[in-house]
């Protein structure tokens, strides 16, 4: 992937934090979105688990921490949250753009390019029911 986040006028490219926390045994898959808020933009951090492994507060903080030791702390999500699946164009490509959309509440137009157009049903019902708009 080569998008790139700019939370506070900071270039990073979401592929250096997929390296990170791909690289996780308890992490299948992951998508990071920057999300308009406060003038600003903060990280949003999605995360498949491995079968074995569940969502908790302690998985989180491992999570941020490995990002930070390995990247800087502008590098750590503002949010992490578990999801099922992870959107992908036909190539396999993640989707950033459409849940970027989602999250700031706008519609995503072509969802034909996508190889599971129906993961994006569970950003929209998170992010309708969670309003972190």
């Amino acid at each position: 992937s080569d998008a790139t986040l700019n939370p506070g006028g900071i270039r990073i490219g979401t592929a250096e934090i997929y390296r990170i926390v791909e690289s996780m045994d308890e992490i299948a898959d992951s998508i990071v979105i920057g999300q308009k808020f406060n003038s600003d933009i903060r990280i949003i951090l999605f995360v498949v688990l491995t079968e074995i492994y569940n969502f908790d507060k302690q998985l989180e903080k491992k999570i941020k921490i490995k990002i930070r030791s390995a990247a800087s702390p502008r590098h750590v999500p503002n949010c992490i949250y578990k999801v099922k699946e992870i959107p992908r164009t036909i190539s396999g490509k993640k989707v950033e753009i459409a849940v970027t959309k989602i999250s700031n509440g706008e519609k995503v137009k072509n969802k034909d390019v996508l190889l599971n157009p129906g993961s994006l049903t569970e950003y929209e019902k998170f992010f309708k029911k969670n309003k972190i708009k």
